[in-house]
């Protein structure tokens, strides 16, 4: 009998899901690179994703599977899906339908502010708009 692969070594997607049965999910945008959501994906939206080529994901707040576009057009087609080396983190890359948008703001980016690093620390630290 062959020795058991590690994780790290195998070929097979054995998604490590954590307590809540949730694996996190970074979006990229397929031409530009740039990061566009954070989001979670329970077993279901893993497959759904899978299945259909499109992004599913799974609400924590509403409790229920969201088919990214749904209501606003920004359908997210995925053009690849890596995991990470120990299979708990997934990266999507995608190309946005509608507004080309990714997060309920309005914007691009979920990721629209940058944190200053020349805080001292003691405080919050200041964020600007980067869009």
């Amino acid at each position: 009998m062959a020795p058991e692969l590690k994780v790290e070594d195998r070929l097979e997607l054995t998604p490590r899901f954590d307590a809540a049965g949730l694996v996190s999910c970074i979006a990229v945008d397929a031409k530009t690179g740039e990061v566009l959501m954070l989001a979670h994906m329970n077993r279901e939206a893993l497959r759904r994703s899978i299945g259909t080529g499109e992004a599913w994901y799974w609400s924590r707040s509403r409790r229920e599977l969201w088919r990214k576009g749904a209501t606003s057009g920004q359908v997210q087609k995925i053009i690849e899906m890596r995991v990470d080396c120990d299979q708990d983190a997934l990266l999507i890359r995608v190309e946005v339908g509608g507004d080309g948008g990714a997060c309920h703001t309005g914007r691009h980016s979920c990721f629209y502010r940058k944190v200053d690093l020349t805080a001292d620390g003691d405080g919050p630290a200041a964020l600007s708009m980067i869009d």
